[in-house]
């Protein structure tokens, strides 16, 4: 019986969205814009990387007529190959957000139909009413921050007050997210644990995507350093998702990073963490030569989004690319003839952008297996397609949204 393997690389957009200009990104391309700057040598970085894109196992699939088929433009320094060694295409989102949730639920093939609240930026940035019963329900005795602002820098400013006060730092961005920092000792784990819950049911009426756990450790400012405990509270996704089916039909299921918190733990199945890229990655290879016949691992990837494209870094976000495009290239070796891998994004991140937020974009598709079809499955009108191809080649019930490559 098939397995298949669907993969997000996070923020892996590849430009193009027509709406881009309703979310302030009209033109943003974060494949196409890394690989321009290394075509220039912009993102060379002694020690870490050097000349243009080189991530030849995706080349070998079509990612350069995906970059182009998106755009309208060629992707610098890639070329594609008279005979692509998968399925490629690229999708666009209709779910109404260029954040996490929105695009893994429609990925999944159950997009959102429904407006995200947001936070205004100004400060305080936050309802009086949502602070007030955050303090008075969680015990706190106040809250530091209370506005639009870079997770690191804020936990820079305002680390060493937390420390004294005890206060929790409290800020947003341009998704729908309430964010929460705290020390994992002097705050503790639990206690972080236990207000993002709380806030998260104060929330709900306001429809966050997400209340987010951000412990960090140090004692000073220039220590402190965020850890992987993070942990996301997410508003519960729309039934009928690939998880939902793949579930009903009594079906192994690992759910890999961040998806168990982004589907709320529901029909998750095994719930694998992990701390960067190459745990991920290890995780992944270590459920995948276990998976039993008819199983499903979904897997996020957050590095590209978290290390760099929130932090501007090309050349990072260049050398994660590379650095992944060589682990799915050692994955292919560990097919079997009926498995299938999809390798996608959720939104943007391009790191020549301004700010520091995601950007709203066509996701790439990439497909293969020894038995996948190869040749272009063109321009998909939703993210939902990809979970609909997976319930397909897994023999599911349909998706509640979604038609499938073939």
């Amino acid at each position: 019986m098939a397995r298949a393997l669907l993969i997000v690389l996070d923020s892996f957009g590849c430009g193009g969205a027509a709406d881009a200009g309703d979310f302030g990104d009209a033109g943003a391309d974060t494949l196409g814009h890394v690989a321009a700057a290394c075509a220039r040598g912009e993102a060379d970085r002694a020690g870490l990387r050097a000349g243009p894109l080189k991530i030849p196992f995706m080349e070998s699939l079509g990612i350069a007529a995906v970059g182009e088929g998106s755009t309208g433009r060629p992707v610098a320094g890639l070329r594609m190959p008279a005979a692509p060694g998968g399925a490629f295409g690229h999708a666009i989102e209709i779910s109404r957000g260029k954040d996490t949730p929105s695009g893994h639920w429609e990925i999944a093939g159950a997009p959102a139909d429904f407006a995200w609240g947001y936070f205004p930026a100004r400060i305080p940035a936050f309802p009086d009413w949502l602070t007030r019963a955050m303090i008075e329900q969680g015990g706190l005795p106040g809250v530091l921050g209370d506005r639009h602002a870079d997770g690191l820098a804020i936990i820079e400013a305002l680390g060493e007050e937390h420390l004294r006060t005890g206060k929790p730092i409290v800020y947003t961005s341009a998704d729908s997210v309430l964010q929460i920092a705290a020390h994992e000792e002097g705050f503790g784990l639990q206690r972080l644990y236990d207000l993002c819950a709380l806030t998260r049911r104060l929330a709900d009426p306001l429809r966050v995507g997400r209340v987010i756990a951000r412990p960090f450790t140090g004692a000073r400012a220039g220590e402190f350093h965020r850890t992987p405990r993070r942990k996301d509270f997410a508003m519960p996704p729309p039934e009928g998702n690939l998880l939902d089916r793949a579930a009903a039909a009594g079906r192994a299921l690992v759910s890999i990073g961040k998806i168990a918190d982004i589907f709320c733990h529901r029909n998750t199945g095994d719930e694998i963490k992990g701390d960067g890229h190459a745990d991920l990655f290890a995780k992944l290879l270590s459920a995948f030569a276990t998976l039993p016949d008819g199983g499903l691992i979904f897997a996020n990837f957050l590095d590209l989004d978290t290390e760099f494209g929130h932090r501007r870094d090309v050349a990072g976000a260049a050398a994660c690319i590379e650095d992944f495009d060589a682990r799915l290239a050692g994955l292919a070796k560990r097919l079997r003839p009926d498995d299938m891998a999809l390798v996608t994004g959720d939104h943007g991140n391009d790191p020549t952008w301004p700010g520091t937020d995601h950007t709203r974009e066509h996701a790439p598709i990439l497909v293969f297996g020894p038995n996948v079809r190869k040749g272009s499955v063109g321009r998909r009108d939703t993210f939902a397609d990809m979970g609909a191809t997976v319930a397909a080649h897994l023999g599911l019930t349909p998706t509640s949204t979604g038609r499938p490559f073939w």
